[in-house]
């Protein structure tokens, strides 16, 4: 079928800089103008819900630099000439349908492009089943209700091509099949976590050993589904990123184990850690590694030098955690009915601070609101101080995700639910 076109790109950043100074975002953006040479994109501004949309001033911004020079900043190369300026579109509005927590602090984005989100459904699904042996036919149902196409989409609009999305699509279901076979649903167990979840991260960080040893390792990698998922992930995704791009997500997934193993310890000892502890483990155990491949997906890299730079990794973990956070709350009653004990904020919030059921979850809707502000602002400080176009455009890309996480987690009633506390 004919590669579908690119999405509109939305943004949390527009209300970023309405709080913390649009004109500094708009002199940062400006300087970011004179080193990029890409052509200038339609880009609504979403408004956070209960907040007014910023003004034309933040829509310049965020449209991106235009005139002489500026065709490049993107790999997405655009055969229209550039646009005109447009007024800005009225912020789109969560479906009718959707899940609505009462005070969370969110932006609503454009519906995905359906075109390309029945592409990439096809292809993973293709993947799943026919490259990588994924699931036994009874999981079919619950594999198409994740709606993962949807969610990649969603998360990352100006990704130039679907070859580029499903980067970003293989490595989310080969994520989820490890939490779901090794932790969770699928026969998950906290005894014995770390030994399958070494295994299964060489598939990730390559094992380098003697010529006698390595058969039996490059055999393992196909022994589960988890690990099948994986090394043809990780195949795929090395073909289209940098050597630095794979070893920062290489570092990333080694945290995500890391913060599976903290869960896994405290469940084996029915621990309930305190809230600030369970936080701690939450920015190891979280989407982070979904972000901070936003560049490879978009077709760009942003520098290994910025990348590490302590700002934007602040940035990069208020992200992450305000993105988990959601999934907290999104998920809570579906913890709740599954097996066993599930740790979530706002069963720690109650048992630690001795709050009912309502007043925790409520609680956690406050730590979330603060963690999504805090990282507008982050983002918002960085881009004034670093007004290089990769940077601009990073950080971009991670607002958007931060906005696509919360549309499909909102949007995907066959996985959630949300307390009868309103």
């Amino acid at each position: 079928m004919p590669e579908p076109g690119l999405s509109p790109l939305q943004s949390s950043l527009p209300t970023a800089a309405a709080h913390f100074g649009a004109h500094v975002l708009a002199q940062a953006g400006a300087v970011g103008v004179e080193a990029a040479d890409t052509a200038p994109s339609t880009v609504p501004v979403p408004a956070a819900v209960g907040e007014e949309p910023g003004g034309p001033d933040l829509g310049r911004i965020l449209r991106g630099p235009s005139g002489l020079g500026t065709a490049g900043l993107s790999l997405a190369r655009r055969a229209e000439p550039p646009l005109p300026e447009q007024p800005l579109p009225a912020a789109p509005e969560a479906p009718v349908d959707a899940l609505h927590i009462p005070g969370l602090y969110y932006h609503p984005v454009p519906e995905p492009d359906p075109a390309r989100v029945e592409e990439v459904s096809r292809r993973i699904k293709d993947w799943a089943v026919d490259e990588v042996d994924l699931f036994p036919e009874e999981w079919e149902g619950e594999f198409d209700g994740f709606s993962v196409g949807r969610y990649m989409v969603a998360c990352h609009p100006d990704a130039p091509t679907v070859d580029h999305l499903m980067i970003a699509t293989r490595l989310m279901v080969a994520e989820n099949a490890v939490d779901d076979c090794y932790c969770e649903d699928h026969g998950g167990s906290p005894i014995g976590l770390g030994g399958r979840l070494l295994l299964a991260h060489t598939a990730l960080d390559s094992f380098h050993t003697t010529r006698e040893y390595a058969p039996p390792w490059s055999e393992s990698l196909h022994a589960d589904a988890p690990r099948r998922a994986y090394r043809s992930a990780m195949e795929y995704f090395v073909r289209q990123s940098t050597p630095s791009q794979a070893d920062r997500f290489r570092h990333d997934m080694a945290r995500l184990h890391l913060g599976y193993l903290a869960e896994a310890s405290w469940a084996e000892t029915d621990h309930v850690p305190e809230v600030w502890e369970y936080l701690a483990m939450r920015q190891f155990n979280n989407f982070r590694p979904c972000p901070t491949i936003t560049d490879t997906v978009g077709g760009y890299e942003l520098p290994a030098d910025l990348h590490a730079q302590p700002d934007m990794q602040r940035v990069i973990a208020l992200a992450g955690n305000a993105t988990t956070i959601v999934n907290d709350l999104y998920s809570y009653t579906k913890e709740l009915a599954s097996p066993g004990r599930h740790l979530n904020l706002p069963v720690v919030i109650a048992d630690r601070e001795n709050l009912s059921e309502r007043d925790a979850y409520l609680k956690a809707v406050e730590v979330h609101n603060d963690l999504m502000r805090d990282f507008e602002a982050e983002a918002a400080a960085l881009a004034a101080a670093c007004p290089v176009p990769s940077v601009l455009r990073f950080l971009r890309g991670v607002a958007v995700w931060v906005d696509g996480n919360h549309y499909w987690h909102q949007t995907n009633t066959f996985r959630y639910s949300l307390p009868d506390f309103w």
